[in-house]
């Protein structure tokens, strides 16, 4: 039996499995992307074991727990064989304890290429957290203002072989209130954070990663503090697209959803937006004058960005002004900046 380090869980051969042997529960709050669950004991079982270990005694909760997971060995053998037809394993708990250890000896005994993570889960999350803030990028910060197409030309920028860096649709929020219309629910925060390092872990850090400026939280994630602070110092190419054809955009990709959905989350920003500004929006909106209300929006968040990237200190700044949605021929002139800067 083998134990391996947290940064070597990135450089498993393909053929072995990840097996993640907390409970549902933990493993739904946060796990190594690519991480298969096979839990130990369930939600129900792991809060009897903790609840004899803080009240009773540590033999007790020890005991409970062999009880529970001795009826229950079939089970773990024939699971991981169906998890990892190769019978290669990496397994792990919070820690690097009991349960990580007991698995691993049940498995070695069944036949299986055992290796352990040190530390466990608790020591992954640490090198991850840590590596936000060592890692050093050549980010370089797509901006513009709401409904200027940012989504759509990195993913341009991405079929033209540039590393790109999705942050919205890893959080599966477009960013404003509005942001969760069509979208997927969103992860934990503590999971985007994973999901993210497993993406900056695969790119070339060498070489220039585009990332479309964002504000600190997108819907209820947040973007690591160390990660945040690189790309708000970055270069940033800005996009200056007309407020007319903002306009038009946005009312494209949002009147598709119904009616209810988009005043509810026009209300959601009554507050800040301004109670007569929102009113005006939802008159508006009644009166089928789409367009109207949407530059009613488009007004407060014209605002909200200008405030917000005046907070950024980014290594320098260039316009990029385009009169039309054409992300191709956007992309490729932004890739030409980048070149021409040397960034």
């Amino acid at each position: 039996m083998k134990r391996i380090t947290a940064t070597q869980v990135f450089q498993l051969e393909p053929d072995r499995a990840l097996l993640d042997v907390r409970t549902p529960a933990e493993y739904a709050q946060g796990h190594v992307p690519g991480a298969l669950n096979l839990p130990l004991f369930t939600d129900e079982e792991r809060a009897v074991v903790g609840t004899l270990y803080k009240q009773v005694s540590p033999e007790k909760a020890f005991l409970k727990g062999l009880d529970l997971a001795g009826a229950k060995m079939s089970w773990y053998v024939k699971t991981a064989m169906k998890l990892a037809p190769s019978k290669k394993v990496a397994i792990h708990c919070w820690r690097g304890g009991q349960r990580s250890g007991s698995l691993a000896t049940l498995l070695s005994f069944a036949g299986f290429d055992v290796q352990v993570l040190q530390g466990g889960y608790k020591a992954y999350r640490r090198h991850v957290l840590e590596q936000f803030s060592l890692c050093k990028c050549k980010f370089v910060v797509l901006g513009g203002k709401t409904g200027s197409g940012k989504t759509e030309v990195l993913k341009r920028l991405a079929g033209r072989g540039e590393q790109v860096i999705d942050l919205e649709r890893m959080a599966n929020h477009k960013g404003s209130a509005f942001g969760a219309l069509g979208e997927a629910p969103q992860p934990r925060v503590e999971q985007f954070e994973n999901n993210l390092f497993s993406v900056l872990e695969n790119l070339d850090h060498e070489q220039r990663i585009w990332v479309e400026n964002e504000s600190r939280t997108i819907g209820w994630v947040s973007i690591p503090a160390g990660f945040f602070e690189q790309f708000k110092a970055a270069p940033l190419i800005h996009l200056e697209v007309p407020f007319e054809v903002r306009v038009k955009y946005l009312v494209e990709c949002y009147a598709i959803f119904p009616k209810e959905e988009l005043v509810d989350s026009l209300l959601k920003i009554t507050k800040r937006m301004g109670g007569n500004n929102v009113k005006d929006a939802l008159t508006a909106f009644d009166a089928g004058e789409v367009d109207v209300a949407t530059g009613i929006a488009l007004h407060y968040y014209d605002k909200t960005y200008s405030h917000s990237t005046g907070k950024g200190k980014f290594e320098k700044i260039i316009q990029l002004q385009t009169d039309e949605m054409d992300f191709d021929a956007t992309a490729i002139k932004l890739i030409q900046i980048a070149d021409e800067l040397n960034i």
